[in-house]
């Protein structure tokens, strides 16, 4: 008999391809809703200030579809990534000046990328609204970059995207000389650890994918 329990609408807060590319791997339906409120936050450790950001998107979208319904019982999910090095936090570059100051900075050195991760949904059981949070960290090293590839991947302008002014995929890789860590995280979203947190949140722990697909639509 088929279950007559309300499904989900998993909704993406992000308007990021590569977001897109990672959660769709899962083969779960989802639609994208950006959010485009200002992001600003009080927090200073980069786990914290990563956790915060995402949070801060992921709620934005979820009290506007409450108010609007326009998606019915939706789940929503939100992401930040932040590239760290001793205290200094980097963000997405404001222009190729400011994208050759951070490359410069970070070559030769290893640093940590961060990416937080926010779910807004309600129970299925108790019908309260929940919230989860996480984060995850991996490190990267740069090797020191060669000033003519600096110049043609930033004039390139893929970095102008990208916290900390680059990317894991292409052009960036030609001066990543090793990661620790989980390499989607790098990319912006930590997906084996969205799933692990994903399947906890919806009291899932035992459960095939194939039994996450029927909770959706």
């Amino acid at each position: 008999m088929e279950s007559t329990e309300k499904k989900y609408r998993i909704v993406l807060a992000s308007a990021s391809p590569r977001r897109k590319e990672l959660l769709g791997w899962l083969e779960v339906p989802f639609e994208i809703i950006p959010s485009h409120v200002e992001e600003v936050t009080t927090m200073t450790r980069p786990h914290d200030v990563a956790e915060d950001l995402a949070a801060l998107k992921g709620e934005d979208i979820y009290r506007k579809l409450e108010d609007s319904n326009e998606v019915e019982n939706p789940f929503v999910i939100s992401s930040d990534t932040i590239v760290t090095l001793g205290e200094t936090i980097y963000g997405k570059p404001k222009d190729k000046e400011d994208a050759f100051r951070m490359l410069g900075e970070l070559s030769g050195k290893t640093h940590q990328v961060v990416t937080g991760v926010a779910m807004f949904f309600e129970d299925r059981k108790t019908k309260e609204k929940k919230r989860v949070v996480f984060s995850v960290s991996t490190l990267v090293t740069f090797d020191s970059i060669d000033k003519d590839l600096l110049e043609n991947y930033v004039n390139s302008n893929d970095p102008l995207d990208k916290a900390g002014a680059y990317g894991i995929q292409g052009q960036g890789l030609s001066f990543i000389s090793r990661i620790d860590g989980s390499y989607s995280n790098v990319v912006g979203f930590p997906l084996s650890d969205f799933v692990d947190h994903f399947k906890k949140a919806l009291e899932l722990e035992h459960d095939s994918l194939g039994t996450w697909r029927e909770l959706f639509n």
